[in-house]
């Protein structure tokens, strides 16, 4: 009896002690989520501002779109910086903390790396020189930005979730991190010319001069340039050389290692495309531009639509609208869109902008470096560099006229970056805003003090033009001789000089209202013979995806109107990659596949399951791909393998992105010198190269049929408090969906890259413009606007570009 008694006890003792630890977790959610809840935005409702001209209105439509009214410019920075601050201050805070190098404060060790190497850059003291030499009303905009940014954040019910998670406190935003914000899209857009170089610098070091200048061609056949007479001639190819340099061919293979493709490695980080129709063209006689700036993609989207408007006398009606993308932490303004007369796009232009420049040691100049203008004593600066749970890690900056000192591999380089230059960075961006025709708009991007892009406009009368935006340096007649714009490290004790100042603003080049009514740019070289020594190469890509686009806008022909010009981004046809698949038909001929199963079944599926594009469904699309990569590997992975070991993100695709016309011409022509060790002829090697491509799938878990490239192009996208909280990716994440495109085409898509955005435009009809994200305007996860874009994204379905029917209105006052 007692017994049962005892049983009985323990198992309601049981039964009460799960029960109390379920409501514990219970509470604990609860908690959670209330927490949660607490830091979303504030949609609705009034606020009192002291300082304020008028009333400001934020009316937000279905999709969290604001619509930012007040009256004056001064006003909407307030209510701009508020609605940033709600909706991503969290992202704001990486972007400052990414220039500044200070990422291990939040994450500790791990990010010191990464911190060590942008330190080096000193952008935070150069953040607070740049604002000190604004103008007045300038830094007035920055400081009524960063005001309604912290009252944004101080709004909020609870501090942002990602702080909680990370044991930190949001530090209050300042006038300098907005510019800090535009440095960290230097680091972004032109921080890899270093690594370039330096495999540039390698291969110049470990061949020949013949070599050198067929392995590094600075034209071929793909490039379609805005000044060419002739966009379809194919470049005239010079004599190969009789025989390729002692590093050439695959690297050894460790016994046991799964085959990896370094296509399958490599994130294509080369993808933005912006392109202009005359009036001539369009159904309405207006412009249409169209832009979609490709990065790497994170939740929420480094992007944040909205419309802006407030009093401007030259603006028809008395009020400017202005109706784009913002970049929450930046100068408050559109940084690409419209402002109702002239719109304007932008994509990274690849100008040559950074020279890494050999320094002289000697021990008998102790404390000293030479540099080609003689020697000098580095300055030092001393940084203290914040790390989570650990002392502040100390890293000594030497600094000389030319920039910081970097070490590489027992060599020291002189850092010579345009983003050092006072003068890189102001406010000039703002200028766009009040422009009414191209001729403006031309003259006020390049004085842009950004990374320098390709500015593409169009106007309401039907004009189109394009130029740099951005600071370019300026190189003298006998440095572009020398290879400087080349993109090559300059040596120690050369007598070629380092560009010394910036490019004067009126020598920029410019292109307006071409004959055939159409302006294309994505990335490749822009121009031909004295245009191109000008703006130098930084790393233009191959070339194929602008052809592309440029041809694709000509097949649509006149009266052309947004909805088909929006779709130009949309192309994924498989060009290039469908002319590797040829080569690859070739080889598998009937001797090739006399007992090899596999090599039949790749055959086979290159054969079935072609589309002609890069699409979802398609194996043959990857099958092709991943030959032609196979090739590449075999070819240049010895020289991969070296070069990992000056820097991680040196290769050769990253000396030059035009390795596959190189590839492609000793396929054609197969010469005897150049025929990699180990193989027998050239067709042996693509053999191999097919061999090795089934290889990589087997060693992967991937039959050959099941190798969709939709299964390896899968999207791969969250937010990026994920990485240090694995546990959150369910409910940080988007859906891992495959993605239609790749690299060599207009639509670039990638795992973790791919179009950031897709707008397009004709001034004055805003109305009918076009927009499509990734993710949502918010980055919170219990937001009615997080991942409210997103399957529209993956589809290509376009959304209005101005918001729609107001929802929500949050009203300030005086």
């Amino acid at each position: 009896m007692s017994g049962s008694l005892g049983k009985s006890r323990w198992k309601t003792w049981t039964l009460r002690t799960v029960g109390a630890l379920l409501a514990l977790v219970l509470l604990a959610l609860l908690a959670a989520w209330l927490f949660l809840r607490a830091s979303l935005a504030q949609l609705d409702g009034e606020r009192r501002v002291a300082g304020l001209a008028g009333q400001v209105k934020v009316e937000r439509d279905a999709a969290g779109v604001p619509l930012i009214s007040g009256a004056s410019r001064l006003d909407v920075a307030y209510a701009t910086g508020f609605v940033h601050g709600q909706e991503r201050f969290f992202q704001m805070d990486l972007l400052r903390r990414t220039a500044a190098g200070e990422l291990a404060e939040l994450f500790g060790a791990a990010a010191l790396a990464t911190d060590r190497t942008h330190r080096l850059h000193r952008f935070r003291a150069r953040a607070l020189d740049t604002l000190a030499r604004l103008p007045a009303p300038e830094r007035a905009l920055l400081e009524r930005y960063a005001q309604g940014v912290n009252e944004g954040l101080g709004a909020l019910g609870a501090r942002p979730f990602e702080y909680a998670l990370t044991g930190a406190a949001p530090r209050l935003w300042t006038a300098p991190d907005s510019l800090l914000v535009v440095w960290a899209m230097y680091i972004d857009l032109q921080g890899a010319q270093q690594a370039r170089e330096l495999a540039r610098g390698w291969l110049r070091a470990h061949s020949d001069a013949a070599q050198l200048a067929f392995l590094l061609p600075e034209e071929t056949r793909y490039d379609a340039t805005l000044d060419a007479t002739d966009q379809g001639a194919a470049k005239a190819a010079g004599p190969l050389p009789p025989r390729a340099p002692a590093w050439w061919g695959a690297a050894p293979k460790e016994p046991g290692a799964p085959v990896r493709l370094a296509g399958l490695e490599v994130t294509d980080s080369v993808g933005s495309n912006n392109y202009a129709l005359a009036g001539s063209r369009s159904s309405t006689g207006a412009a249409i531009v169209a832009d979609d700036m490709h990065l790497g993609l994170r939740l929420p989207n480094i992007w944040y639509r909205l419309a802006l408007r407030f009093p401007d006398p030259g603006a028809p009606g008395g009020q400017r609208r202005l109706a784009g993308v913002s970049l929450p932490g930046a100068p408050p303004s559109v940084i690409v869109g419209s402002n109702g007369q002239v719109a304007w796009a932008f994509t990274n232009s690849y100008a040559d902008s950074l020279d890494l420049v050999e320094l002289r040691i000697d021990p008998a100049r102790p404390n000293q470096v030479g540099l080609p203008g003689g020697w000098e004593t580095p300055r030092e600066h001393v940084e203290a560099i914040a790390v989570k749970g650990a002392a502040a890690e100390r890293m000594v900056v030497r600094e000389t006229s030319l920039g910081p000192i970097r070490e590489v591999a027992g060599r020291s380089y002189a850092l010579h970056w345009i983003a050092h230059d006072p003068a890189a960075l102001n406010m000039n961006h703002l200028k766009l805003e009040t422009v009414a025709n191209v001729g403006e708009a031309l003259a006020a991007a390049a004085s842009n003090g950004i990374p320098a892009q390709n500015f593409v406009a169009g106007d309401v009368h039907g004009n189109i033009g394009w130029t740099v935006a951005g600071m370019l340096p300026r190189r003298a007649a006998e440095g572009q001789a020398a290879g400087l714009a080349a993109g090559f490290p300059l040596a120690a004790g050369s007598a070629a000089q380092t560009w010394s100042e910036a490019l004067p603003y009126a020598d920029y080049p410019r292109i307006v209202n071409p004959a055939d009514g159409q302006i294309t740019t994505a990335n490749s070289r822009q121009l031909s013979g004295a245009g191109y020594a000008l703006l130098g190469d930084g790393g233009y890509d191959l070339g194929q995806r602008n052809r592309q686009l440029h041809e694709g806008l000509q097949a649509m022909g006149d009266q052309v109107d947004v909805r088909r010009a929006f779709d130009g981004a949309l192309d994924d046809r498989a060009i290039l990659v469908g002319q590797w698949r040829q080569r690859a038909l070739a080889a598998l001929d009937a001797q090739a596949l006399a007992g090899h199963p596999q090599r039949a079944e790749f055959r086979r599926l290159l054969e079935t399951s072609w589309s002609g594009r890069a699409s979802v469904e398609s194996i043959g699309y990857r099958l092709a791909r991943d030959f032609m990569w196979s090739v590449h590997d075999l070819l240049y992975g010895g020289v991969n393998a070296a070069l990992k070991e000056i820097d991680p993100k040196a290769s050769a695709a990253a000396a030059s992105a035009r390795w596959p016309a190189v590839a492609a011409r000793l396929l054609d022509e197969r010469p005897q010198g150049w025929l990699p060790a180990g193989h027998a002829s050239w067709r042996d090697l693509q053999l191999a190269a097919v061999d090795r491509a089934i290889a990589a799938l087997v060693d992967a878990g991937t039959p050959l049929a099941e190798a969709t490239w939709g299964r390896r192009n899968t999207a791969d996208i969250a937010h990026p408090i994920s990485m240090a909280v694995p546990a959150l990716r369910p409910w940080l994440a988007a859906p891992g969906q495959p993605l239609a495109g790749d690299a060599h085409m207009p639509r670039v898509a990638g795992p973790k890259f791919g179009q950031s955005e897709r707008l397009t435009v004709s001034p004055g009809r805003e109305e009918e413009g076009l927009y499509n994200m990734p993710g949502g305007q918010s980055g919170h996860p219990l937001s009615p606007f997080f991942l409210l874009d997103h399957a529209a994204w993956i589809e290509g379905k376009p959304a209005p570009l101005l918001p729609g029917a107001v929802k929500h209105t949050l009203r300030f006052v005086p």
